[in-house]
């Protein structure tokens, strides 16, 4: 199947590139998202008529991106979890968790941009999470996770 993307895709293209997908992939995730369109004659013509926007807009979201990296580049997130006495904890923090409490702490951040390649933390003491926050931009935070009182 091939189809026309809106924006960015990490490891597949840029606006505007005609890429080839599995069918199940571009009827299931980047059509309905809106994230590409299928090539057919039609849709190329509509695309080009409407490629500056999607080039402006792209360009806008890769510096609003941008801009949260810079703002995010010295953040520090503190987490309260119940442990036991070891420093073990009695459930785990996950990356829904870790984009509330960056939420709380005045940093706009979503679930889906927390990287958590190790799994979920289950321990107490200090980390370094990754941010994907852009396809371009990726960014990091510390996470400090400390016993409730």
């Amino acid at each position: 199947m091939e189809v026309i993307l809106l924006e960015k895709i990490q490891n597949l293209g840029t606006v505007g590139d005609k890429v080839k997908v599995r069918p199940g992939y571009g009827r299931n995730y980047l059509l309905p998202q809106g994230k590409a369109v299928s090539a057919t004659e039609e849709t190329i013509a509509k695309f080009e008529e409407r490629r500056a926007e999607l080039e402006k807009r792209a360009t806008e979201t890769l510096a609003a991106a941008q801009a949260r990296h810079e703002s995010m580049s010295e953040a520090k997130i503190k987490i309260e979890a119940k442990a036991s006495d070891e420093g073990k904890l009695y459930g785990s923090i996950g990356t829904r968790d870790i984009a509330i409490a960056a939420t709380e702490a005045g940093y706009q951040l979503n679930k889906n941009e927390v990287l958590l390649p190790g799994g979920v933390i289950r321990s107490i003491g200090e980390f370094e999470i990754a941010l994907q926050l852009h396809p371009d931009v990726s960014s990091s935070i510390k996470l400090e996770v400390t016993p409730a009182k």
